[in-house]
């Protein structure tokens, strides 16, 4: 079993933009039967597509080592 959830952030195991899983459910009879929609940002363009949640893998988004400081 996965613990991968709605709104956690993911990549395609092969690589990959970071992706937001939107929903988790089964997409018979046209997707996998354990998928996950996941939506990105191609630069402008909103993209989403259904993955099978088994080649999917969490991954860290944020801002690195950047510091923020008031003034």
């Amino acid at each position: 079993m996965t613990d991968i959830k709605i709104g956690d952030v993911v990549k395609v195991k092969s690589g990959g933009p970071p992706m937001t899983v939107q929903n988790i459910g089964d997409y018979t009879p046209t997707g996998p039967s354990n998928g996950a929609m996941c939506v990105w940002f191609d630069g402008k363009t909103n993209k989403s597509h259904v993955f099978a949640v088994e080649v999917l893998e969490k991954t860290d988004v944020g801002f690195g080592n950047v510091r923020l400081s008031r003034g």
